[in-house]
């Protein structure tokens, strides 16, 4: 990778995860590592790099876990403030 990035992968890969949609824009699948990666000077949202990073982080994991047929419900909760532990 010839510049930083942040990148996610899902082992083994479902069907459909290299053409599934990712956020930001500039988020690419690269066949070389199999995997999604994003440039960490993306322009996604200059404003709110973290924002950035997380909707990167997000749309990755769902494609991973809808694509691969996941038990969603078991594996997640809510970390929303106030949601409790």
């Amino acid at each position: 990778m010839p510049i930083p990035a942040f990148y996610a992968y899902a082992y083994p890969e479902p069907a459909g995860f290299a053409t599934a949609p990712v956020k930001p824009a500039e988020a690419f699948y690269s066949p070389t590592f199999t995997d999604s990666s994003s440039p960490t000077t993306s322009s996604g949202n200059p404003q709110s790099p973290d924002a950035t990073l997380l909707d990167f982080l997000q749309t990755t994991y769902e494609a991973a876990a809808n694509l691969g047929k996941w038990d969603r419900a078991a594996l997640e909760r809510d970390h929303a403030p106030g949601a409790g532990a």
